[in-house]
């Protein structure tokens, strides 16, 4: 998925990969561009069938709480950013399935982003979301660990106000 993602830099999206969360675990990527804000959590099922629906996914007919804990991140990320970006970004979670025979979305499946590998590529042309401004903005304060850790933050710079005006 990494690989999938760094393919979009050459349309103006910046990349993090594996952000420490303060409570332990990680954010799988995040995906800062002219589109939006894109939090993805990846899982990896080889051959699998997959149904997603919005609080659970079945993986090969086994329940997981993939949805839930993918709106979770996103709203995690969302408090950091607005935390020292001095805007609050839309934060879209993505559930994101690598090396799996079938995804199946329920109908009323809409709050998670839900793709496939060879997917994400279609983020490439989304745009109107975020200026170049409010990207780099927010791309700098994602790459400070502090912000991750909740620490104080005095130690994480803060952007400039007014970065949030489209």
């Amino acid at each position: 998925m990494g690989r999938e993602l760094e393919r979009l830099t050459a349309h103006g999206w910046r990349v993090l990969h594996g952000i420490p969360k303060a409570n332990g675990g990680d954010i799988d990527h995040l995906l800062i561009g002219p589109g939006g804000v894109f939090v993805f959590n990846t899982k990896r099922h080889p051959g699998a069938s997959v149904w997603v629906g919005d609080e659970v996914a079945k993986v090969n007919g086994s329940p997981h709480p993939y949805p839930a804990v993918s709106k979770a991140e996103a709203a995690y990320v969302r408090r950091v950013l607005e935390r020292y970006a001095g805007f609050t970004p839309d934060v879209v979670p993505v559930l994101a399935f690598v090396d799996v025979a079938s995804v199946v979305r329920a109908p009323t499946q809409n709050t998670v982003r839900t793709y496939q590998e060879r997917e994400v590529s279609a983020l490439a042309p989304v745009t109107g979301r975020l200026t170049r401004e409010q990207v780099e903005s927010l791309f700098a304060v994602a790459r400070h660990r502090r912000a991750w850790l909740r620490t104080d933050p005095s130690s994480v710079p803060r952007q400039a106000s007014g970065a949030g005006e489209t």
